[in-house]
């Protein structure tokens, strides 16, 4: 029996506004929007994986650091400039948790559904 291909198609954030949370990530990464419906936006490029998000009326955003809704699942995103990618997050919707563990190499945003994502000069 041989091994299955499989393939990441795209990476899934739920959220109450698709086209919002899709402007927001795309600005920040420069993705196009492949796919767009009143209930889902997928940005990305053509033969790699995406990026989607998915209208959820009963959306709830974490609540990280507090453990009572957990991050779920983050995005970790790499940056040579921490400070001036923190900017630039932040000038596009993003906020900035007051508890940041690491922020030396690392630094924890909330996107703007409250999804936590980091900005990481690891793996630069």
């Amino acid at each position: 029996m041989s091994t299955p291909r499989i393939r990441l198609l795209s990476f899934d954030l739920d959220c109450l506004d698709p086209a919002e949370l899709a402007r927001f990530y795309g600005s920040a990464l420069d993705l196009p929007v492949l796919y767009r419906s009143d209930d889902f936006v997928l940005l990305g490029r053509e033969g790699a994986a995406g990026l989607g998000f998915i209208r959820q009326a009963d959306f709830q955003p974490p609540t990280w650091p507090d453990p009572a809704r957990g991050k779920q699942a983050h995005l970790e995103l790499g940056v040579d400039d921490l400070d001036a990618a923190q900017e630039r997050m932040l000038a596009l919707g993003a906020t900035l948790p007051s508890f940041q563990p690491r922020p030396d190499v690392r630094r924890v945003l909330l996107d703007p559904a409250g999804h936590p994502f980091c900005l990481s000069t690891h793996g630069i």
